[in-house]
């Protein structure tokens, strides 16, 4: 039995808003993020990530009230991610109505959390989220909302966090966000293949034919995208049904 592939907005959260960038920069508003939600979960969104864009930054936590009432909006499976250094963080947003929680800047920091997290509540509650940079011609993990470089490997970190209990790898190529250019098919396809646990395709939406390329080239099960949704430039209801029509198995 073939997994349908899932179609996934992302809420990126700066001060309460939702908000989009390029390349990590240039931020601008996109919306009150209760009404996306609402939105999405009618166009038949199949899942919705949430990402408090500049909590590890300015040092705070996820805004979990927002959380929870965004939760209370929706029916399907829900990511949280932001802020999150413990344990005890993730409890929080479980207790706010988290799915999944999305660890990226502190799980490079302190790998470990990835297993504390996934002894706690299970793989499956575990996304690690990688922004990944070219430096010097080689995939390199980012931290801290894309704005700063470690020298770690991204496909070496994404088999560790997966061999640490990771249930799932939301994959961002840096030079690919915001611009509409299309994904980083490379990237993707190279490191969805060296994994077992599915991986997330996220950086470059700006066609529905570049949704359909990833899914064909990849072995990726989902796509996130922002700012193709939020402005209403591709609805998601005429791109799952261009993705069926392209033999593309999705949820209608």
């Amino acid at each position: 039995m073939t997994l349908k592939k899932r179609i996934i907005p992302c809420l990126d959260i700066k001060d309460g808003q939702t908000v989009k960038g390029v390349n990590f920069v240039d931020i601008r508003n996109a919306g009150d993020p209760i009404a996306l939600a609402k939105r999405y979960v009618k166009e038949g969104a199949d899942e919705l990530v949430f990402l408090d864009i500049t909590a590890t930054v300015d040092g705070r936590k996820t805004f979990a009230t927002l959380v929870e009432q965004i939760a209370h909006e929706i029916n399907i499976p829900f990511t949280v991610g932001g802020g999150i250094s413990s344990v005890e963080d993730a409890a929080v947003l479980v207790k706010a109505g988290a799915d999944k929680v999305s660890i990226n800047s502190a799980a490079v920091k302190r790998p470990e959390l990835v297993k504390e997290i996934a002894d706690e509540f299970g793989s499956q509650f575990v996304v690690v989220a990688i922004d990944a940079g070219m430096v010097n011609g080689e995939w390199k993990v980012f931290v801290k909302g894309g704005r700063e470089a470690t020298d770690i490997d991204v496909y070496e970190w994404a088999k560790k966090v997966e061999e640490l209990g990771a249930g799932e790898i939301l994959l961002t190529s840096m030079k690919n966000d915001g611009t509409k250019k299309g994904f980083a098919i490379e990237l993707t396809s190279k490191l969805a293949a060296a994994l077992n646990i599915p991986v997330i395709a996220s950086g470059g939406a700006g066609s529905i034919g570049h949704f359909a390329e990833v899914f064909k080239k990849t072995k990726a099960t989902g796509v996130l995208a922002a700012s193709v949704f939020h402005f209403g430039e591709i609805p998601i209801p005429k791109l799952k049904a261009f993705l069926k029509n392209k033999n593309i198995e999705v949820r209608i």
